[in-house]
């Protein structure tokens, strides 16, 4: 019979080390994926989860949708709003005007560091909204209105 290591508490350690490195590299933003935790550390999913759980239980990290674990640093400002909202902002930030070209999904996934496909999602939305127009693949999406003060908030 082989030896195997005992999986109760090992979530704790996991966590334990994912603090660890969270309060010394204080440019951190996110949690290694989960699929990496579990790769490094040989475990399965549930551990990994439960690791997750408890940052979270002790305010050093939160669960994003479509996105990896995000750091919760004290006193830092981040926009927890949907990334529909986010994006949306664009228009204004950049001074994007009805009928200007929009940024494409690969260049919006570089600038929020989410995947293209959350950001293909986030765009839909804003389609739907009637925000933006065109899209697909190979078109380029223009902006169909500029969101005003209201819509934004």
């Amino acid at each position: 019979m082989s030896q195997q290591a005992n999986p109760r508490g090992t979530f704790l350690k996991i966590a334990e080390l994912m603090k660890s490195q969270v309060e010394e590299d204080p440019d951190m933003t996110e949690l290694p994926s989960l699929a990496k935790v579990m790769r490094d550390h040989k475990v399965s999913r549930g551990v990994a989860l439960r690791a997750f759980g408890l940052l979270r239980q002790e305010g050093v990290a939160e669960p994003v949708p479509g996105e990896r674990w995000r750091v919760v640093r004290a006193g830092a400002h981040m926009d927890r709003r949907p990334l529909d909202q986010r994006i949306a902002d664009v228009i204004t930030a950049d001074g994007l005007k009805v009928g200007d070209a929009f940024p494409s999904a690969s260049v919006l996934a570089d600038r929020f560091g989410v995947s293209r496909p959350t950001v293909t999602k986030a765009l839909e939305k804003l389609e739907t909204a009637g925000l933006l127009g065109g899209g697909g693949q190979g078109k380029v999406r223009t902006v169909r209105a500029v969101p005003t003060r209201e819509e934004r908030s």
